[in-house]
């Protein structure tokens, strides 16, 4: 069972590998494979997502799959299928030796989390992704680890393409070849805040030389919502009469189950890795359907419940009040993606997971931070000046979990509004400097040019008249995509940009009343 665990949770990561290098865009508008698997199956994202949006997102009905194989197997998931809980495991066998001075007692603050987002998320506040174990690895390679080895693969090859050592070159660029179609992305990508998520990511894997399985034990609300739902499984871990409480199973336990005490044993907290049945020198340790096994109570404390309970609530008046929770205030910057819904009701879904930024075409997709305050922390945002919103893309919608990006068709897509392009004067060149420059007529990619040019006569230092083209922004027809922007020549500070104003998705956020 042992080895059988080893291999399965091989190949669990090895498909959620796969399907993470396959985020992103293959030529074609639509993804090969389903992407999202791993999100969908996630019960935690499941039951806040009811819980705040008050609606059931049909693909996350998967995740009942692993409600009833944790009730019926116990928290096979953990020790068998989580990707974040294989890297754990294989950072904490760095350990040799463990460590005696932990208080195993903190196995609690995970529940005690879990009730925080729970119970936030029933007044609609939605921050599970920050916690959750899938959403949290998602975004953390996305946002961090992907872009950092593939900028030190990529600095590698070009190094020695540079260098042109004689005979190697030719074997290099073969290699390169091979990653560029498998591995690394069409384009390197950036993203803003990629050292501080990437940070929290190795500091998660760096708990675990303190003690294995940190993460796991003592902080994952996901483990949490799993401990509780195995609580009364049917496969249980039963010990006989002839354990003399040596203590070996407890120096292997994955969890913090307390296996080498029989009054303390707890039944929620064992991730049913086997080692403990593995390393039994009176092989007293069995594992069995409808076995009698005694169990400890999950002890949390009534006050600590209470206090987690209504921390969990205040944080929802005390993450809103501020002007941004304002019916007719939106942030500027804050550009959404296409398909986006009601700010209000984004955020109410928006697990924070990543996947948008990385299947996004033009990298131009970014992490926020505070623009939309800290309840939509890490939530995705168009930032033009990096990366346009590409006028024939729907994969952001096709990724999301949870519907806070709505998939869309083409032509539906290519109608909605996600903004409004506003002229800089004082910086553009036919404006300011009397210069030609047509560059955001000619990338506009609507049918009909949302930018059109005014002839006008100006004058020279010298006096001298000559005419020039002058652009102008159709409220009409500009869909805020974007690209004029990125594309402008006039750099620092674009002569055209776009705000969030006009957006399909407010109709509190407009430039003109209609």
């Amino acid at each position: 069972m042992q080895n059988l665990r080893r291999a399965t949770q091989g190949i669990f990561l090895l498909i959620f590998v796969f399907l993470f290098l396959q985020t992103e865009s293959k030529g074609a508008d639509r993804l090969g494979y389903p992407v999202k698997l791993f999100l969908d199956f996630d019960p935690l994202i499941f039951i806040t997502t009811i819980l705040s949006a008050h609606t059931v997102v049909k693909a996350l009905c998967f995740s009942l799959i692993v409600m009833i194989a944790t009730a019926i197997l116990g928290r096979v998931f953990c020790g068998w299928v989580c990707p974040l809980g294989t890297l754990n495991h294989i950072m904490g066998s760095l350990k040799k030796r463990r460590s005696d001075t932990m208080n195993r007692d903190w196995y609690r603050v995970k529940y005690y989390i879990l009730i925080f987002l729970v119970v936030s998320s029933l007044f609609t506040l939605q921050i599970v992704g920050i916690m959750d174990p899938i959403s949290l690895l998602i975004r953390s390679l996305s946002i961090s680890v992907y872009p950092l080895f593939s900028y030190t693969i990529r600095s590698v090859f070009d190094t020695i393409y540079d260098l042109h050592p004689a005979g190697i070159v030719d074997i290099s660029e073969s290699i390169y070849d091979l990653l560029k179609k498998g591995i690394l992305s069409f384009n390197q990508p950036f993203f803003n805040q990629g050292v501080f998520i990437g940070l929290i990511f190795f500091i998660i894997l760096g708990l675990n030389l303190l003690e294995r399985r940190f993460w796991c034990r003592y902080l994952c609300p996901l483990g949490a919502l799993l401990g509780i739902l195995s609580r009364y499984s049917l496969l249980k871990r039963s010990v006989s009469e002839g354990c003399n409480e040596c203590g070996s199973c407890a120096s292997v336990c994955q969890g913090s189950a307390s296996p080498d005490k029989r009054e303390d044993w707890k039944s929620a907290e064992c991730l049913y890795c086997w080692n403990c049945e593995n390393v039994c020198p009176q092989d007293t340790v069995r594992f069995g359907f409808f076995k009698k096994g005694e169990s400890a109570d999950i002890d949390l404390g009534r006050r600590r419940m209470v206090t987690a309970m209504l921390s969990g609530a205040l944080a929802v008046p005390l993450l809103r009040t501020t002007p941004l929770s304002k019916s007719n205030i939106s942030s500027p910057k804050l550009i959404r993606p296409p398909g986006a819904l009601e700010e209000k009701e984004f955020l109410k879904r928006c697990v924070k997971c990543g996947e948008c930024m990385k299947v996004c075409i033009t990298n131009g997709l970014q992490p926020t931070f505070l623009e939309a305050g800290i309840e939509g922390i890490w939530s995705p945002v168009l930032v033009p000046v990096i990366g346009y919103c590409e006028f024939r893309c729907t994969l952001c919608g096709q990724v999301c979990p949870t519907g806070a990006i709505k998939e869309l068709e083409i032509k539906e897509k290519k109608e909605v509004k996600i903004g409004l392009a506003m002229i800089d004067k004082s910086r553009c060149l036919p404006y300011a400097h009397a210069t030609p420059c047509i560059v955001c007529e000619e990338v506009c990619p609507t049918p009909k040019k949302a930018i059109w040019f005014e002839s006008a006569k100006v004058k020279n230092r010298l006096g001298m008249e000559t005419v020039i083209q002058q652009p102008r922004v159709d409220l009409e027809l500009c869909i805020g995509c974007g690209i004029c922007e990125t594309k402008c020549p006039v750099k620092s500070r674009p002569a055209i940009y776009v705000t969030s104003i006009g957006e399909s998705r407010s109709k509190q956020n407009q430039l003109l009343l209609s």
